[in-house]
Formats: structure tokens, sequence, C-alpha cells
């Protein structure tokens, strides 16, 4: 099973997650939302802000993914969306992705804190 750990306390975040969810009805996979469970972060021995910043995925063999490389584990198991998952891992793409995530997921980060939705 794969599980995807995410922060619903983010409306951009929930909002993308709820549709990724209407696209894998069919995949075994668990949603853990750490807002409303913030000791499931134990599970993957981080802190639970950098979750709360970064979407992360453990994969059916236990591999944890961050970011970008998170994102692209969730479309590898989408049907619809399997081209994307293979786009974003490629070697050139892989960097920009992750780059383009890490600074969008701070920003977004940043303006929730100030927001206070958590």
């Amino acid at each position: 099973m794969t599980t995807v750990f995410y922060n619903s306390a983010c409306p951009v975040c929930d909002a993308g997650i709820n549709a990724q969810k209407e696209k894998m009805t069919s995949c075994d996979v668990e949603w853990v939302d750490v807002h409303k469970n913030p000791d499931a972060v134990d599970e993957l021995g981080t802190d639970l802000e950098f979750v709360r910043e970064r979407l992360h995925v453990v994969d059916k063999a236990g591999r944890v993914s961050v970011g970008a490389s998170a994102f692209a584990v969730l479309l590898a198991n989408t049907p619809s969306q399997r081209i994307w998952a293979k786009l974003i891992r490629l070697p050139v793409m892989e960097a920009f992705s992750n780059t383009i995530y890490n600074l969008f997921a701070r920003a977004l980060y940043r303006w929730n804190r100030s927001r206070k939705h958590w």
C-alpha cells in the first residue's frame, strides 16, 4: 500500500489532494492528514513542520519520497497520469521539478503560517 502524508490545513494542498484522491479511487492508497493526526509523522521519523511544508509518500516497498519526488510516486500510481511521472523523473526535469516544488512549498508554507492555518 502507498501512504500519503499531507496537510489539510493548507487550502491549496487540501484541494490538490482531494483532486488526486478522485483520480486514485481504484488505487490502494492510505491518505494521512497530519493536521488531524500530527503523531502520524513519527512513522516517518521527521519533523511535523517539514511534513506540513512538503508532501511525503511511502511507497509499497517502504521508500519515503518527499516533494516533487513524492508527487511523481502519486502520478506513477494514477492510471491517467503515469506519463507525467515519467516526465518529472527525467534527469533534467527532475532537478527542475525539485527546485520549483521546493520554492513553491516554502512560499506556501510561509503564507499558511502568516494566515495562522495551524
